[in-house]
């Protein structure tokens, strides 16, 4: 094995790159707006006040907060294969798609159908969002330079909070003005549209790109390691499943999606029968916490790229600390949340803000680990540990069903804040214990001569 430096200039100014990217930003914002309108929605729909609600109880609406789900974990697997095989462009664009046009049906299914239709449509979408992060993973590992990761990764996956808090602060004012409805057409409508324009613009990798200059496409290449079109290799199943530093991001996984989704699905809940908050406050302040996360992403993500092209910390104790400030952060403002004063509402919103803001140092912590570990199946350890941590995704809403009995009695939130604190803080535990960024031997065939850019040795490109 030997190691040679190569030089890997940097074009100037904006690329194409930059354009999927934005683009990419997009689907997840559109994504993440899909995935958490029922949140919302769902107070609306229930409202008794209100002419063409529905009279669901708390049971039923817990399932269907958790039905998106149950689509969801079935074909995480299954999408990272795909996404290695075929690119990620067509899964992303099926999925984007898919659940646009359902968003403008749901509201006749909820009339025609009730409850049950609803969670059908939920678990539709579940099953075709299933492709979005592993495909999202694989768009990343094709497009994104080593130099550049931090900052335009976390530009795209924060894209998800920025969904969010948009959706969190529109869904109130549009079921205010227009009915619960409006929320699933604005949906479907903006999805329809970035539909189109990803067809138009986007591309799978940078060497299927029409519009891509040689100088972009050279110094992607260089920076990723590649020489020619990206190569598809057959997948080291078992070599996957017996790698502790994989199994490290899978439980900090795990632990992320159950602190996050507990508050994402309870949330809106919780302002309204505990703090007494009208609807359209209700999502104003929900959202705050997302906002917060989003713009709390950008610096994260750019200090993790000064802290490794400076060499203050390995890309692992990066990844380690990031991380840690993303899940022990909301541990320590959960507890302090199950304190707050009964009533006293200034206190409980920053107490939520800090717990999910501070959670953007997932962004560049185990998330980037799985293209660090095996750039080649970025996509396929995605779908697994997306799968893993999206059965938590089902349980943690199911499991505040059954502990809050009476939704005004702050008692019974505590237990749920101190549940999530708890798995926040033992998975990243062990995430730091037992987690590396250092690539995997399995990631490349040995068969083959193949060139591959170490993401603990930046400056250099390791020849196999």
């Amino acid at each position: 094995m030997g190691v040679v430096s190569e030089d890997n200039i940097r074009p100037k100014g904006l690329g194409v790159r930059h354009a999927q990217t934005l683009l990419l930003f997009l689907a997840m914002l559109l994504a993440f707006t899909m995935r958490v309108n029922m949140s919302m929605a769902i107070v609306s729909m229930t409202d008794k006040n209100s002419e063409d609600s529905f009279d669901w109880d708390h049971t039923q609406q817990s399932v269907i907060l958790s039905s998106f789900f149950w689509g969801y974990v079935i074909l995480q697997i299954p999408a990272g294969e795909l996404a290695s095989r075929f690119g990620g462009k067509v899964l992303m664009t099926i999925a984007i798609s898919v659940n646009a046009g359902l968003s403008l049906l749901l509201p006749i299914g909820a009339d025609y159908g009730g409850w049950q239709m609803v969670c059908g449509f939920r678990v539709l979408q579940g099953l075709t969002q299933a492709f979005v992060y592993p495909s999202m993973h694989h768009l990343v590992a094709q497009w994104i330079p080593i130099e550049e990761k931090g900052l335009l990764s976390t530009i795209i996956y924060a894209g998800g909070q920025l969904g969010i808090a948009l959706q969190l602060i529109a869904a109130g004012f549009l079921a205010t003005y227009w009915g619960w409805q409006s929320i699933f057409y604005v949906n479907g409508t903006l999805g329809a549209i970035w539909m189109v324009l990803y067809m138009v613009f986007g591309s799978a990798s940078p060497e299927n790109s029409k519009i891509i200059s040689q100088e972009e496409l050279s110094y992607i290449q260089k920076s990723l390691g590649r020489v020619g079109a990206h190569k598809k290799h057959p997948t080291p199943w078992w070599k996957i499943i017996t790698c502790l530093p994989f199994w490290a991001v899978i439980v900090a996984h795990c632990g992320q999606n159950w602190g996050f989704f507990t508050l994402m699905t309870e949330m809106p809940t919780y302002m309204a029968k505990v703090l007494g908050v009208d609807l359209k406050s209700n999502g104003m302040l929900s959202s705050l916490p997302y906002l917060a996360m989003y713009i709390l992403s950008f610096p994260m993500g750019a200090m993790t790229d000064i802290i490794i092209r400076k060499k203050w910390l390995s890309v692992s104790n990066t990844r380690k600390l990031s991380n840690s400030i993303g899940l022990w952060g909301p541990a320590i403002a959960l507890i302090g949340l199950s304190y707050a004063p009964a009533g006293n509402m200034v206190i409980a919103v920053v107490m939520l803000t800090i717990a999910v803001g501070i959670n953007a140092g997932q962004y560049t912590g185990y998330m980037l680990v799985h293209i660090d570990l095996a750039p080649n199946f970025s996509g396929n350890l995605m779908g697994i540990t997306n799968f893993l941590a999206n059965i938590i995704s089902i349980i943690a809403p199911l499991v505040c069903g059954i502990i809050i009995n009476d939704e005004k009695d702050p008692a019974e939130w505590r237990k749920v804040f101190f549940v999530a604190s708890g798995v926040y803080f033992f998975t990243n535990l062990f995430f730091v214990l037992f987690s590396t960024s250092e690539r995997q031997p399995w990631n490349e065939p040995e068969e083959k001569e193949i060139v591959m850019r170490d993401p603990e040795k930046p400056e250099n490109i390791t020849k196999f």
